[in-house]
């Protein structure tokens, strides 16, 4: 009797001490992938999804909220200030961000500060203004902060670009659990492998997050010439610059005057 009453206690303190299950996120892209063409104006990536919970999951008083980034194959750029020395603008100072998204978007169900707290937004970098921006340095590579000019200025003219864009109240939800969102693609989208992050949020709690990739390629004759470019730049060069002799002559010969 003892023994068994033993075991009961031990069943059910192992059942109290495991972990509840909470909601998980099902996600489906409209396309995995996309092809840069002659005529490639822009595109847009639909990001599907549906909140998965059972009888085990809690009851939560407040509504979900969905945050959906994509984030662009990383790049170093180096940004720099001019300055008017004797009438004339020169480039003085300098920062080179090292790993740097070359695209970012970000759609939400409600603003950021509305979805949870800015200490979740920084530890999970969700949101442009809370990235890690890693500068190169001669010590190594620092941090540079919120209220860095040079770091302004990178954000200003990327998103002048369409390449770092936000829409608060761009992920809808049609059902109380399946949610929407259609990410913007535009034309100068650089290639590479794309990151899809879905973060799923409920009373400011972070419950659970998923991960997909897209594939943002050239096709076609862009695909050779930018082959030929990186991989046989002399070749390249020889056969702009026959072009060029070939262009400039038809054009003579076209407007040739008697």
């Amino acid at each position: 009797m003892i023994r068994a009453a033993a075991l009961a206690c031990l069943a059910l303190l192992w059942l109290g001490a495991a972990p509840a299950r909470s909601e998980q996120l099902i996600v489906a892209l409209s396309s995995e992938e996309v092809r840069i063409t002659s005529n490639f104006t822009g595109t847009s990536i639909t990001v599907f999804g549906a909140i998965e919970r059972d009888a085990a999951t809690v009851s939560r008083a407040e509504f979900y909220d969905v945050v959906v980034a994509v984030k662009g194959p990383p790049e170093t750029v180096v940004t720099r200030q001019k300055e008017r020395i004797l009438g004339i603008w020169l480039n003085s100072a300098s920062r080179t961000f090292v790993n740097i998204p070359s695209f970012y978007a970000i759609n939400s169900s409600r603003p950021l500060s509305e979805v949870t707290t800015p200490q979740i937004l920084k530890r999970f970098q969700i949101g442009a203004d809370d990235l890690v921006f890693p500068v190169s340095a001669d010590a190594g590579a620092v941090s540079s902060g919120a209220d860095d000019e040079f770091r302004q200025a990178f954000l200003r003219l990327k998103r002048e670009d369409g390449l770092f864009r936000s829409q608060a109240y761009g992920v809808t939800f049609p059902g109380t659990e399946i949610f929407q969102t259609a990410v913007q693609i535009p034309a100068n989208v650089p290639v590479g492998r794309y990151v899809v992050m879905v973060y799923l949020f409920r009373d400011g709690a972070l419950l659970a997050t998923d991960q997909s990739e897209i594939r943002i390629a050239k096709m076609g004759f862009e695909q050779f010439t930018f082959d030929l470019a990186q991989n046989q730049g002399l070749l390249y060069g020889v056969i702009c610059v026959i072009l060029a002799v070939f262009t400039g002559w038809l054009a003579g010969v076209i407007f040739r005057r008697d």
